[in-house]
């Protein structure tokens, strides 16, 4: 990194601006990282000037002791030195949770970079952007605290994501595309989340690309990103997702019928727009080619 005439005089100052936060800059002092200005090691006091050359290399992140290494198969997507995007199967969770503490997406990353032989201090993966354990796709993880620091600081608007679904019902010919506009809250202490005029604002974007007789492939779009969003959505419109019991459906599919199949956003350490898309995994595949052969298709 190059400093302008008009950056922060302070190399601490500097860093901030520069996308870097606070916790990666302390950690950097405190984990024996280090930062350069033309190739001579100073701290975060030293005043900079026009022309000089910033490195800033990354101390150690703290180990975790009980985040356990899952072998178990791992699809990665894309992969460059500072993030990596899976293609999540359902039944997996993004983050362990103490019921399920020895794989997640996170734990097959270790495994991963094990393999490659990286030291955990150095490189650690953080969850971009999650998936619920029983819905499919594309996850966003930063190799280090410093690329989830940079994913961070762009907001939540900047991430598109669109899924396809499968739901219960046939949308009416005025009705196959639309904008769900309905604020969602928790109903109790439950995982169960309700429409709710007390609740967060929740936004959806819908367009039906399919229909048989009872049934609709559905392309949607987050705008709001909250817990359960598309799913609750849905079944306020009276299109509950296939397999997803939780909000009424009545059915033998094993897992809610929803997939991230697309996600794109601003790589922070080039400036790229990224655009990726995967196909929909084969359960899903498989149930939409039944309705169809059952619609006589």
């Amino acid at each position: 990194m190059i400093v302008a005439k008009n950056d922060p005089g302070q190399l601490s100052h500097f860093l901030l601006k520069k996308g870097f936060s606070r916790r990666a800059v302390n950690n950097c002092k405190n984990h024996g990282g280090m930062m350069l200005v033309n190739h001579h090691r100073r701290n975060g006091s030293y005043r900079l000037k026009e022309g000089d050359v910033v490195h800033f290399l990354m101390g150690q992140e703290p180990v975790n002791p009980w985040l356990k290494v899952s072998r178990l198969p791992l699809d990665i997507v894309e992969e460059t030195a500072d993030y990596l995007v899976i293609n999540k199967p359902a039944g997996l969770l993004s983050i362990p949770s103490g019921f399920h503490a020895e794989d997640a997406v996170i734990n097959r990353v270790l495994a991963y970079f094990e393999k490659q032989g990286v030291n955990p201090a150095y490189v650690k993966p953080h969850i971009v952007t999650r998936l619920d354990q029983d819905t499919s796709g594309l996850v966003l993880l930063g190799k280090n605290a410093i690329a989830h620091d940079r994913f961070s600081k762009l907001g939540k608007d900047t991430f598109i994501k669109k899924y396809h679904a499968i739901v219960h019902g046939n949308f009416a010919e005025g009705d196959l595309s639309g904008l769900i506009d309905k604020p969602l809250a928790r109903v109790g202490d439950t995982v169960k989340r309700e429409v709710n005029p007390k609740g967060q604002r929740a936004l959806t974007e819908y367009r039906v690309l399919d229909q048989v007789p009872g049934a609709s492939l559905v392309e949607l779009r987050l705008l709001t990103g909250r817990t359960h969003q598309i799913r609750i959505h849905m079944a306020s419109i009276g299109h509950v997702l296939y397999g997803d019991d939780l909000y009424g459906a009545r059915d033998a599919f094993a897992r809610q019928a929803l997939n991230c199949f697309y996600l794109s956003f601003p790589n922070p350490f080039s400036g790229e727009e990224r655009e990726i898309e995967i196909p929909d995994p084969g359960d899903m595949q498989g149930l939409w080619q039944q309705l169809k052969q059952e619609a006589g298709k």
